[in-house]
């Protein structure tokens, strides 16, 4: 038997021992006494005989006898001073352990006695009982801060405080761990002391003990965003102090410091504190952004070729899938669906996720977007020396820093442009894999301009070398380079077209090199190219070339596999953009994704009815799978008939749109729509089943929800005409009451408040279009709104049938537009070419309003507009 087997077997044994024993009401007992009697042992076993215990507690606490609850609890605090530090910390955790059950109100004797035994001449019960007490404000901050417990944190906070000043520097260090606890809860009892607790900080500025120091760098930095106030009148010291910390010979304190520039670009007053300390500031963060030698070590910094080295299964990270929205469809809009994810500087996630280089960076990141170019003066001379520096940590890390000003310092970055991106084109053919990598990301942070420039010029020259490193022979550089012409294609769009061969060729070659991770971010290379050059990828030559490989790995997974995610994405955008091209494919594709939507459907079914017999399901495969199943419908369009007619996929998706989780409905609303829109006569004998379920849908609280599902409710009334008058009531009220809102949701980026108010107008105008009686009547409650919201959208199908439908409902109640004429005004001339007709409809609504008020009315309404519109107006129709 292989050695796993086995010892996955010893530990299923172990486990059952356990469970068997835990039948015995004494076992609990025997372990606090092996735990803190048992002297004979060996310390190791004690406390593992404690963190048993610990979990015991955790899932059995309320069934054990009383007895036995006393006893532990009696034994823990009696303990607490063990001469072992090992005993005394385990005895902590199950301290903490008993009381995060709710204990801490069953058990009023914990936190005096605690509190009292931090003043025992003896080190060890000091400390002990600082450990458990650091641990109980850690997990039960909220409770100790509630009327619950009698407000504890009155006496315990200015205990705390006392301590600051220990000889010990793990008791100082302990003290200012609890009180940090509830800074960013602002806490009463801890705004009392505010002044005593910031002054005791300062005291403990240059303790020799790297922990406190640490912590007080942390305070320092929760204080910046919670008492800023308070801060403000010593910030010139706490600046140079920061300054001083964020080079600590102590990595831990270093970053604890560095964060302090993070959070301090965030406020208001960043640039009045800053600027006379650029000077001094930029030179550390730039330096904090090399490599250290322990990096180097862990990235395996001098192995230059692994491509033959199969994953390890930690290396790949978990991926979420994001659940379709229709806005990612209506790129005309400018809309940007993708995450930004490939701009963080996130170049070495095989290090501890978050270390100095990467928050130094991210600093400089953040404040070169609030200084922009008043930075340039103080990096550009450190730059020069930096960027064609002999040794290549610290031309590495040059190329690091021109990445991350990028975003911030764009506008003044651009004259050296010309010289810069040749010189980092160059780098691209490092000897050192670190430096490749590192140069594809800062290139990709600079693609915008470079695809401004003539085609010959940059783009060219980039996507050569940058094709030659996606199949360079190391892992990382292969990643970078991916991602960073992913990145290229969503700015480049079109201008690829005359490379597709080119670029074709060489991501196909790389199916057959990556090892497993790289390979999912092949993927979105590949699914990105497709939503960037769109139909030009439907040619037989690139078909022929990119289908079999993607058809031979849908062929190799399982359904079970979560690879499948990028997998089905991939083939979302390609069939989006082959269009016809994709019929060859599309069945067994089909037929699978229904497979899938059907499974996880079953699982969950069993799952709700017997959790304890089933597991739940993953939910992502069955939103892949309809996203994959909306890029089929609108790539082939009609041609994707025969397949429904064959499929139960309306009876699936009638249950999807009822699932409790926002991202199946979101899929399944975006599904809804582009079925719709592709063979309606399917859709049309279960609409009185979907109605009443979009309806309640129509909750801005789940935005991309309510979204497509005003998206799907337009499609469905353009396809049904005047048959959709009873569905009216359904929904009209809703969607008048949300184009209302203030901005919904604070949360949202401006793009998806204005994405979503634009999905609104379009809808409810072509609801009017369709039932003018049943819309008009409430046009004065929308007509604002609706002409704002609409104005900034391009021409297209859906705006010229929202203007149609106010158009047939103007004509119906005139009246409902005439205060806020103004406003139509404005949206009728946001259209560059209206159809003939279209024109015809807005001209008489114009000279109907200028005819009913007369000239005198119309001259004096018109010398409020703006020139241009007054200009536009004239031009396109005569008023």
């Amino acid at each position: 038997m292989p050695d796993g087997c086995c010892s996955q077997t010893a530990a299923d044994d172990i486990v059952n021992k356990l469970e068997q024993l835990n039948q015995y009401p004494d076992f609990n007992n025997y372990l606090i006494f092996v735990l803190t009697k048992l002297k004979s042992e060996d310390e190791p076993t004690r406390s593992l005989s404690g963190l048993i215990l610990k979990n015991n507690v955790k899932a059995h606490f309320h069934n054990f006898p009383n007895g036995v609850t006393d006893f532990i609890k009696s034994e823990c605090l009696n303990n607490i001073g063990d001469s072992s530090p090992l005993i005394r910390a385990t005895v902590g955790i199950l301290i903490t352990t008993i009381a995060s059950k709710g204990e801490l109100q069953n058990w009023p004797e914990l936190l005096p006695k605690l509190c009292s035994l931090l003043d025992s001449e003896d080190y060890n019960t000091c400390e002990g009982a600082f450990g458990a007490l650091q641990k109980i404000c850690e997990d039960s901050a909220e409770i100790l801060d509630s009327d619950v417990l009698d407000r504890p944190l009155n006496i315990m906070i200015p205990k705390f405080l006392q301590f600051f000043k220990h000889s010990s520097p793990k008791i100082r260090s302990h003290a200012v761990a609890c009180v940090n606890q509830f800074i960013i809860s602002r806490t009463q009892a801890l705004m009392m002391h505010i002044d005593a607790f910031i002054e005791n900080l300062f005291a403990l500025a240059t303790d020799e003990e790297p922990e406190v120091r640490k912590n007080v760098c942390r305070a320092l930095v929760m204080l910046l965003e919670v008492r800023m106030d308070r801060l403000l009148p010593h910030m010139i010291s706490i600046v140079e102090y920061m300054l001083l910390r964020t080079q600590d010979q102590d990595e831990n304190v270093a970053l604890e410091a560095c964060e302090f520039w993070l959070t301090l670009a965030e406020q208001p007053i960043c640039k009045d504190v800053l600027c006379r300390h650029l000077t001094k500031l930029i030179p550390v963060l730039v330096n904090g952004m090399k490599y250290s030698e322990i990096d180097i070590i862990l990235l395996k910094g001098d192995v230059e070729e692994d491509e033959a080295i199969p994953d390890s299964e930690q290396d790949i990270r978990p991926r979420f899938h994001r659940s379709r929205t229709v806005a990612q469809k209506h790129e005309e809009d400018g809309i940007e669906d993708r995450d930004d994810d490939d701009d963080e500087i996130d170049d070495d996630d095989a290090i501890s996720d978050w270390n100095l280089r990467k928050c130094s960076a991210a600093a400089l990141d953040v404040l070169a977007n609030v200084f922009r170019d008043e930075l340039l003066p103080h990096i550009l001379p450190l730059l020069k020396e930096l960027l064609f520096h002999p040794e290549w940590v610290v031309k590495e890390s040059g190329i690091l820093v021109l990445g991350a000003i990028a975003e911030g310092c764009m506008q003044g970055m651009i004259p050296y442009l010309p010289e810069l991106i040749p010189h980092l084109i160059q780098c691209l053919s490092d000897k050192k894999a670190l430096v490749r990598s590192i140069t594809c990301w800062t290139l990709s942070r600079y693609a915008h301009w470079v695809v401004s420039q003539p085609p010959d010029t940059y783009l060219k020259p980039l996507m050569t070398e940058l094709l030659q490193r996606i199949l360079d022979s190391n892992k990382r550089v292969q990643e970078a380079a991916c991602s960073a012409f992913a990145t290229l294609e969503e700015e480049a769009c079109t201008e690829l077209v005359p490379y597709l061969a080119y670029i074709l060729d060489t991501l196909v070659f790389a199916f057959s090199k990556y090892q497993h991770k790289n390979l999912l971010i092949l993927y979105d290379a590949i699914g990105t190219l497709a939503d960037s050059v769109g139909h030009h990828l439907n040619k037989p030559e690139y078909i022929q070339m990119l289908m079999p490989p993607l058809i031979h790995k849908w062929n190799m997974l399982k359904d079970e596999d979560k690879d499948l995610f990028p997998l089905l994405e991939c083939l979302s955008s390609v069939a989006t953009a082959l269009q016809s091209g994709f019929l060859p494919y599309c069945e067994p594709v089909y037929q699978r994704c229904v497979n899938l939507v059907q499974k996880t459907l079953a699982q969950a079914m069993l799952h709700n009815a017997q959790p304890d017999q089933y597991e739940a399901p993953d939910k992502d495969f069955m939103i892949v799978a309809l996203d994959l199943l909306s890029g089929l419908a609108e790539g082939l369009g009609g041609n994707i008939e025969q397949l429904v007619a064959r499929s139960n996929i309306l009876t699936l998706m009638y249950q999807c749109m009822q699932d409790k989780m926002p991202e199946v409905r979101q899929s399944s609303f975006a599904l809804l729509g582009d079925l719709t829109k592709a063979c309606f006569q399917h859709v049309k004998p279960c609409i009185a089943d979907f109605m009443p379920i979009l309806g309640t849908n129509l909750n801005p609280e789940f935005i991309s929800v309510c979204n497509n599902a005003t998206w799907a409710i337009g499609e469905i009334s353009i396809q049904m005409g005047i048959e959709m008058q009873p569905y009216i009531p359904m929904v009209l009220h809703q969607l008048v009451e949300i184009i209302n809102r203030p901005n919904t949701p604070k949360t949202l980026l401006e793009n998806t408040g204005t994405q979503k108010l634009k999905h609104l107008s379009i809808t409810i105008g072509r609801l009017g279009y369709v039932c003018p009686q049943e819309v008009a009547p409430m046009l004065q409650q929308f007509i604002r709104p609706w002409c704002t919201s609409l104005r900034n959208i391009r021409d297209n199908e859906e705006k010229d049938s929202a203007f149609r439908g106010i158009c047939t409902m103007i004509t119906v109640n005139p009246n409902g537009v005439f205060q806020d004429f103004i406003f139509f005004c404005d949206a009728v001339a946001s259209w560059i070419s209206p159809k003939d007709d279209l024109r015809d409809m807005f001209c008489k609504i114009l000279h109907g309003f200028k005819n009913q008020v007369g000239d005198e009315n119309w001259r004096r309404f018109s010398d409020q507009f703006p020139l241009p519109l007054k200009e536009r107006l004239a031009a396109y129709y005569g008023v």
